[in-house]
């Protein structure tokens, strides 16, 4: 067992801004290894449990929180990559292989919410979110049919559009269609704000790498803008806190740069948590939601901050 010397090093201040949030008596915790790429973690606090989809092995784990175990919750899976729940505390999917966005029912029965937009299949929808209104926002970046590792090969036949799906009459729009590749998502604490990450630059050396943001008004967004340019790395899955700031992995640049990079409301960089591969997505739980999960390539790890994440169904 390693012995961490506090405070921890590797949660990094930047700005004074963070201090507030450091645990001096909190360290970075190894939960669980033994993944190929992990992906969309999302907590259910009624369980206290975590779902985190492991892509490449074609299946969603679930950490128990009392006993730290984790086990097989569905085998397969579709190679489901981003999760979340909505209002009524459903799980929410996006499938790579079967390109479709799903809900698991109370019952543990599957309802298919949208696989085709305009007659076409979608890409392979890659991360979601849900608003306060049950509305149901998601990218489609087509990752999932780049490569037979995370789905299968399959031709486009949609643009990289980020969608916005109403549950109850199936109806979905196109949000924004002008991304490279729209990955990670979140809403601001009041929702005034969505923050959409671009990973373009994996395959275009000429997409800038960023998060944009953009003014919500009803089910249209406006105004969008640069809220962080990554540098020479990547942004991919983000959420927000309480306070606004928001905390996204990041990776693809090194020791010095992967792990979590925490941007406060202004978009400045305020405090890393350096962990030692990318971190492709993360999400706040525990029992007072104030446990922040990240799911890092072959492995699970997590920390306790000092605030807790804007929306937690």
């Amino acid at each position: 067992m390693e012995i961490v010397q506090y405070p921890d090093d590797r949660v990094e201040v930047i700005d004074k801004r963070f201090v507030q949030y450091k645990l001096g008596t909190a360290a970075l915790e190894l939960l669980w290894t033994g993944g190929r790429w992990l992906e969309g973690p999302v907590w259910f606090g009624d369980g206290r449990y975590l779902l985190v989809s492991d892509i490449p092995n074609n299946r969603i784990l679930k950490w128990e929180e009392e006993t730290g175990e984790m086990s097989v919750f569905r085998k397969p899976s579709n190679n489901t990559n981003g999760n979340t729940r909505d209002r009524q505390g459903r799980l929410i999917s996006c499938e790579h292989d079967s390109r479709r966005v799903t809900r698991t029912e109370h019952n543990g029965s599957i309802t298919v919410l949208i696989n085709q937009y305009q007659g076409k299949l979608l890409n392979a929808p890659n991360d979601v979110v849900v608003k306060s209104d049950n509305s149901i926002w998601f990218t489609d970046p087509g990752y999932g049919i780049l490569m037979n590792y995370e789905g299968h090969r399959a031709d486009f036949e949609l643009d990289t559009n980020v969608y916005r799906l109403d549950p109850e009459t199936g109806e979905a729009t196109v949000v924004v269609s002008d991304f490279g590749r729209p990955n990670g998502l979140c809403f601001s604490p009041d929702e005034s704000l969505v923050y959409i990450v671009d990973t373009g630059r994996s395959h275009d050396p000429d997409c800038p790498s960023e998060i944009r943001v953009y003014d919500v008004e009803g089910d249209k967004l406006l105004n969008g803008r640069q809220f962080v340019d990554m540098g020479e790395g990547t942004s991919d899955g983000i959420r927000c806190d309480l306070d606004g700031n928001v905390w996204s992995g990041a990776g693809w640049a090194g020791p010095n740069y992967d792990g979590v990079h925490c941007f406060a409301p202004d978009g400045v960089l305020i405090g890393k948590i350096h962990l030692p591969a990318p971190c492709a997505n993360l999400c706040f739980g525990g029992e007072k939601k104030n446990r922040l999960f990240m799911a890092t390539s072959q492995s699970l790890f997590s920390l306790y901050v000092e605030t807790t994440g804007a929306q937690n169904p």
